[in-house]
Protein backbone atom coordinates (compact mmCIF):
# COMPACT_ATOMS: atom_id res chain seq x y z
CA UNK A 1 0.00 0.00 0.00
CA UNK A 2 1.28 3.65 -0.86
CA UNK A 3 2.20 5.85 2.04
CA UNK A 4 0.11 8.79 2.06
CA UNK A 5 0.71 12.31 3.42
CA UNK A 6 -1.49 11.96 6.91
CA UNK A 7 0.52 8.67 7.34
CA UNK A 8 3.80 10.89 7.79
CA UNK A 9 4.93 12.42 11.54
CA UNK A 10 5.81 15.64 9.92
CA UNK A 11 6.74 17.11 12.75
CA UNK A 12 9.55 14.49 12.73
CA UNK A 13 11.05 16.13 10.18
CA UNK A 14 15.14 15.89 10.11
CA UNK A 15 15.54 19.60 9.82
CA UNK A 16 19.34 19.38 10.54
CA UNK A 17 20.11 16.61 8.19
CA UNK A 18 18.46 18.18 5.47
CA UNK A 19 19.48 21.30 5.53
CA UNK A 20 23.24 19.37 5.47
CA UNK A 21 22.99 17.07 2.60
CA UNK A 22 21.16 20.30 0.75
CA UNK A 23 21.30 23.44 1.42
CA UNK A 24 24.71 24.07 3.69
CA UNK A 25 26.18 25.14 0.50
CA UNK A 26 25.22 26.03 -3.09
CA UNK A 27 24.72 23.40 -5.46
CA UNK A 28 24.59 23.75 -9.27
CA UNK A 29 20.76 22.38 -8.94
CA UNK A 30 19.39 24.89 -7.07
CA UNK A 31 21.58 27.93 -9.02
CA UNK A 32 19.49 26.66 -11.71
CA UNK A 33 16.17 26.67 -10.48
CA UNK A 34 16.95 30.50 -8.60
CA UNK A 35 17.72 31.46 -12.75
CA UNK A 36 15.10 29.80 -14.04
CA UNK A 37 12.77 31.51 -11.62
CA UNK A 38 14.52 35.04 -11.52
CA UNK A 39 13.78 35.01 -15.22
CA UNK A 40 10.08 34.59 -14.72
CA UNK A 41 10.16 37.21 -11.69
CA UNK A 42 12.11 39.48 -13.23
CA UNK A 43 9.25 39.87 -16.10
CA UNK A 44 6.77 41.35 -12.82
CA UNK A 45 6.89 44.92 -11.52
CA UNK A 46 8.08 45.17 -7.98
CA UNK A 47 6.16 44.88 -4.99
CA UNK A 48 3.34 44.00 -7.72
CA UNK A 49 1.65 41.10 -5.63
CA UNK A 50 0.45 42.01 -2.12
CA UNK A 51 0.52 38.78 -0.83
CA UNK A 52 1.99 35.71 -2.14
CA UNK A 53 2.45 31.69 -0.88
CA UNK A 54 5.42 29.82 0.07
CA UNK A 55 3.48 26.06 -0.20
CA UNK A 56 4.71 23.96 2.16
CA UNK A 57 7.78 26.10 2.65
CA UNK A 58 9.92 23.49 4.69
CA UNK A 59 13.24 24.59 6.26
CA UNK A 60 14.15 26.31 2.77
CA UNK A 61 15.06 29.75 2.61
CA UNK A 62 15.84 31.19 -1.41
CA UNK A 63 12.31 30.80 -2.38
CA UNK A 64 11.15 33.45 0.04
CA UNK A 65 14.10 35.09 -1.48
CA UNK A 66 13.17 34.71 -4.36
CA UNK A 67 9.53 36.03 -3.86
CA UNK A 68 11.02 39.07 -1.66
CA UNK A 69 11.33 40.88 -5.33
CA UNK A 70 7.67 41.13 -6.30
CA UNK A 71 5.64 40.78 -2.88
CA UNK A 72 4.48 42.81 -0.33
CA UNK A 73 3.71 39.78 2.19
CA UNK A 74 5.21 35.98 1.79
CA UNK A 75 2.77 34.23 4.03
CA UNK A 76 5.35 30.67 4.61
CA UNK A 77 3.00 27.59 5.17
CA UNK A 78 4.22 24.90 6.62
CA UNK A 79 2.53 21.93 8.86
CA UNK A 80 5.79 20.30 10.44
CA UNK A 81 7.11 22.00 13.92
CA UNK A 82 10.20 21.56 13.69
CA UNK A 83 10.31 23.51 10.01
CA UNK A 84 8.45 26.27 11.30
CA UNK A 85 10.74 26.45 14.46
CA UNK A 86 13.52 26.82 12.14
CA UNK A 87 11.69 29.52 9.87
CA UNK A 88 10.83 31.04 12.81
CA UNK A 89 14.32 31.51 13.93
CA UNK A 90 15.56 32.61 10.12
CA UNK A 91 12.61 35.69 10.69
CA UNK A 92 12.76 36.68 13.67
CA UNK A 93 16.57 36.05 15.35
CA UNK A 94 18.32 35.93 11.95
CA UNK A 95 19.39 33.87 9.20
CA UNK A 96 22.07 31.33 8.90
CA UNK A 97 25.09 32.87 7.11
CA UNK A 98 25.03 29.32 4.53
CA UNK A 99 22.12 31.26 3.08
CA UNK A 100 24.14 34.57 2.14
CA UNK A 101 25.74 32.82 -1.43
CA UNK A 102 22.16 31.83 -2.20
CA UNK A 103 20.71 35.46 -1.53
CA UNK A 104 23.74 37.00 -3.52
CA UNK A 105 22.43 34.66 -6.72
CA UNK A 106 18.88 35.94 -6.19
CA UNK A 107 19.85 39.34 -6.09
CA UNK A 108 22.78 39.40 -8.72
CA UNK A 109 19.80 37.64 -11.28
CA UNK A 110 17.21 40.05 -10.30
CA UNK A 111 17.81 43.12 -8.65
CA UNK A 112 14.63 43.66 -7.10
CA UNK A 113 15.28 41.04 -4.31
CA UNK A 114 16.13 43.50 -1.39
CA UNK A 115 19.72 44.38 -0.55
CA UNK A 116 20.39 42.29 2.47
CA UNK A 117 19.80 38.75 3.13
CA UNK A 118 17.51 40.09 6.59
CA UNK A 119 15.46 42.52 4.19
CA UNK A 120 14.66 40.12 1.69
CA UNK A 121 13.60 37.67 4.96
CA UNK A 122 11.38 40.96 6.37
CA UNK A 123 8.38 39.86 4.40
CA UNK A 124 8.13 36.86 5.63
CA UNK A 125 4.83 35.36 7.74
CA UNK A 126 5.89 31.77 9.17
CA UNK A 127 2.61 29.91 9.38
CA UNK A 128 1.88 26.74 10.87
CA UNK A 129 -1.32 25.05 8.88
CA UNK A 130 -1.86 22.34 6.57
CA UNK A 131 -1.53 23.60 2.73
CA UNK A 132 -4.60 21.74 1.61
CA UNK A 133 -6.88 24.03 3.90
CA UNK A 134 -5.51 27.25 2.16
CA UNK A 135 -8.36 29.74 1.23
CA UNK A 136 -8.97 29.63 -2.72
CA UNK A 137 -7.75 32.42 -4.05
CA UNK A 138 -5.98 34.01 -0.99
CA UNK A 139 -3.15 34.53 -2.75
CA UNK A 140 -1.35 36.67 -6.44
CA UNK A 141 1.16 34.32 -6.50
CA UNK A 142 1.95 30.63 -5.08
CA UNK A 143 5.62 29.16 -5.47
CA UNK A 144 5.75 25.65 -4.29
CA UNK A 145 9.62 23.65 -4.31
CA UNK A 146 9.41 19.30 -3.83
CA UNK A 147 6.51 19.11 -1.76
CA UNK A 148 3.57 17.52 -3.77
CA UNK A 149 6.03 14.81 -5.17
CA UNK A 150 7.33 14.51 -1.76
CA UNK A 151 4.70 14.55 0.52
CA UNK A 152 2.74 11.30 -0.68
CA UNK A 153 3.79 7.68 -2.40
CA UNK A 154 0.02 8.27 -4.39
CA UNK A 155 -0.07 9.82 -7.81
CA UNK A 156 -4.20 11.04 -7.34
CA UNK A 157 -2.79 12.92 -3.62
CA UNK A 158 -0.15 14.48 -5.77
CA UNK A 159 -2.65 15.53 -8.09
CA UNK A 160 -4.56 16.64 -5.24
CA UNK A 161 -1.59 18.70 -3.52
CA UNK A 162 -0.90 20.05 -7.30
CA UNK A 163 -4.50 21.17 -7.31
CA UNK A 164 -4.68 22.86 -4.05
CA UNK A 165 -1.59 24.79 -5.08
CA UNK A 166 -3.23 26.49 -7.94
CA UNK A 167 -6.85 26.98 -6.20
CA UNK A 168 -4.81 29.07 -3.55
CA UNK A 169 -4.03 31.58 -6.64
CA UNK A 170 -6.33 33.83 -7.38
CA UNK A 171 -7.36 33.67 -11.12
CA UNK A 172 -4.60 35.53 -13.49
CA UNK A 173 -2.10 34.98 -10.49
CA UNK A 174 0.69 33.59 -11.26
CA UNK A 175 2.49 29.82 -9.96
CA UNK A 176 6.15 28.87 -9.89
CA UNK A 177 7.43 25.47 -8.81
CA UNK A 178 10.17 23.21 -8.65
CA UNK A 179 9.55 18.98 -8.37
CA UNK A 180 12.16 16.29 -8.10
CA UNK A 181 12.02 13.90 -11.08
CA UNK A 182 11.21 10.60 -11.06
CA UNK A 183 11.60 10.87 -7.11
CA UNK A 184 11.54 7.28 -5.26
CA UNK A 185 10.55 7.11 -1.19
CA UNK A 186 14.20 8.27 0.18
CA UNK A 187 16.12 8.59 3.19
CA UNK A 188 17.55 11.82 4.84
CA UNK A 189 20.14 10.68 6.98
CA UNK A 190 21.06 7.31 8.78
CA UNK A 191 17.83 6.43 9.64
CA UNK A 192 14.50 8.18 7.88
CA UNK A 193 12.14 7.07 5.00
CA UNK A 194 9.89 9.98 3.74
CA UNK A 195 7.38 9.22 1.12
CA UNK A 196 8.10 10.23 -2.67
CA UNK A 197 5.58 9.87 -6.01
CA UNK A 198 7.69 9.19 -8.88
CA UNK A 199 6.54 12.34 -11.97
CA UNK A 200 8.60 13.93 -15.07
CA UNK A 201 7.05 16.90 -17.34
CA UNK A 202 4.39 14.98 -19.16
CA UNK A 203 2.77 13.59 -15.58
CA UNK A 204 2.91 18.15 -14.29
CA UNK A 205 2.59 19.32 -17.32
CA UNK A 206 -0.88 17.15 -17.21
CA UNK A 207 -1.97 18.23 -14.33
CA UNK A 208 -1.58 21.82 -14.43
CA UNK A 209 -3.01 22.53 -18.12
CA UNK A 210 -6.46 22.44 -17.48
CA UNK A 211 -5.50 24.53 -14.36
CA UNK A 212 -3.88 27.33 -15.99
CA UNK A 213 -2.38 29.10 -18.59
CA UNK A 214 0.91 30.31 -20.05
CA UNK A 215 2.17 27.53 -18.95
CA UNK A 216 6.17 26.79 -19.34
CA UNK A 217 7.24 23.14 -17.96
CA UNK A 218 10.78 21.94 -18.13
CA UNK A 219 13.77 20.20 -16.94
CA UNK A 220 17.48 20.19 -15.72
CA UNK A 221 19.52 17.07 -15.36
CA UNK A 222 20.53 15.03 -12.29
CA UNK A 223 23.19 17.17 -9.79
CA UNK A 224 25.58 14.68 -8.74
CA UNK A 225 26.83 17.19 -5.98
CA UNK A 226 23.77 16.79 -4.49
CA UNK A 227 22.87 13.14 -2.27
CA UNK A 228 21.63 10.40 -4.79
CA UNK A 229 18.21 10.29 -3.31
CA UNK A 230 17.23 8.48 -7.18
CA UNK A 231 16.10 10.93 -8.90
CA UNK A 232 16.32 11.96 -11.99
CA UNK A 233 16.78 15.78 -12.26
CA UNK A 234 14.11 18.22 -11.74
CA UNK A 235 11.17 19.59 -13.28
CA UNK A 236 10.64 23.58 -13.13
CA UNK A 237 6.83 25.20 -14.02
CA UNK A 238 6.07 28.54 -14.04
CA UNK A 239 1.98 29.26 -15.07
CA UNK A 240 -0.79 31.87 -14.78
CA UNK A 241 -3.83 30.63 -13.24
CA UNK A 242 -6.77 29.99 -15.23
CA UNK A 243 -8.93 33.17 -15.56
CA UNK A 244 -12.56 31.00 -15.06
CA UNK A 245 -13.11 27.55 -13.64
CA UNK A 246 -11.60 24.71 -15.56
Amino acid sequence: MPTHNDDVDWDGWPVTDYLAENYRVLHPADAAVIAHHSAFYRGLAPHRVDRSVEFGAGPNLYPLILASAVSRRVDAVEAGEGNVNYLERQVRVGPDPSWLPFHRLCRRLNPDVPATLTDALTPVEVIRADVRDLEAGAYGLASMHFVAEGATEDIGEFTGFCRAFARCVSPGGFLVAAFMENMPTYRIGPESRWPGCPVDPQIVEGVFAPLVQELNVTHIDTDPTLPDYGDSGMVLLTAVTATSPP
